[in-house]
């Protein structure tokens, strides 16, 4: 493990930027940057050379770089591309100071319990060994709660966890994403059961075994200050679920030691048909608002839990 990459995302004030669209969630990111349904093939290649280009210019933008970007998680197929003619982690990391992650789930299962499990990862201990071979350093992997069922909710966490200790194992940081629906009639709620299968799950692990959690900003103020004092957690950050970047960066900034994790949040706003100049002017004013709202909270993990 780089102890480098682990001592920043321990330690740096900034955010992660998660810029991960996947298959499904693509044609909904292009669109919003302004690239028409005819400019490619839904699933094909034509479709992913759009997203790559567009990721390119956010992390090619001058206001892109680690004094505010702690991290940036990557679809597989970005991480297995180049930017500027060098592979998109060593990019990353070598040229912007910024810790790559890698999305390593398949999709989400059917609703069943009030949640959504991640579908089977048959490939998982491939995609970690690719993964260390270009230099990441942790993955993430996301299901949803859309209600309080408590063994839902206990499954969910379950799987999280099994397939964390599995990357683990590989060497890397996993980030467990179960997320609960903002939409939800039962946030607050599904959100207090989550929180306690958590920690129940965080005893049965070794003191080298580390991990992040990635969490829905929730509906009572620092509900997971247990988890981010945590020997065995690395960070604990949120991810925008929805929100507006104001909605979001408000209530991230009343939870201690929790720093953002954003996607739709962070690129909003952005469009194609921008000049360079005013698309990275509009870049910077995002990063900076997400920034700001990362280190309100001012709580970071003290150094000896992580040697």
């Amino acid at each position: 493990m780089n102890t480098d990459m682990m001592k920043k995302v321990c330690h740096a004030d900034g955010f992660i930027a998660a810029l991960d669209q996947s298959g499904g969630s693509t044609p909904k990111a292009l669109k919003l940057y302004g690239i028409k349904d005819d400019e490619y093939e839904v699933g094909k290649p034509s479709m992913y050379d759009c997203i790559h280009k567009m990721r390119t210019r956010i992390m090619t933008s001058p206001s892109f770089n680690g004094n505010r970007i702690m991290g940036a998680i990557l679809f597989e197929d970005t991480m297995n591309r180049e930017i500027n003619g060098v592979p998109t982690a060593e990019f990353l990391w070598k040229e912007k100071n910024v810790v790559p992650f890698l999305k390593v789930d398949k999709g989400l299962e059917p609703e069943k319990d009030g949640v959504q499990l991640m579908k089977p990862i048959p490939e998982l201990n491939s995609m970690c060994d690719d993964a260390v071979a270009k230099g990441v350093f942790g993955t993430k992997m996301r299901s949803v709660i859309n209600f309080a069922n408590k063994e839902g909710i206990k499954a969910i966490v379950e799987q999280q966890f099994t397939y964390g200790k599995q990357i683990m194992a590989k060497g890397l940081i996993p980030i467990l994403e179960p997320e609960v629906n903002i939409k939800s009639p039962e946030k607050a709620e599904a959100e207090t059961l989550l929180r306690a299968e958590l920690l129940e799950n965080l005893k049965m692990l070794r003191d080298d075994q580390k991990l992040m959690f990635k969490l829905s900003l929730p509906d009572v103020d620092d509900l997971y200050e247990q988890l981010v004092g945590h020997p065995n957690v690395v960070r604990v950050v949120a991810l925008s679920g929805g929100y507006s970047r104001t909605e979001a960066n408000d209530i991230l900034s009343r939870q201690h030691g929790v720093v953002a994790s954003f996607s739709r949040a962070l690129t909003e706003g952005l469009r194609d048909d921008l000049t360079n100049a005013e698309f990275d002017a509009m870049l910077d004013t995002s990063i900076e608002e997400i920034f700001q709202a990362s280190i309100a909270s001012g709580v970071k993990k003290e150094l000896h839990t992580h040697k």
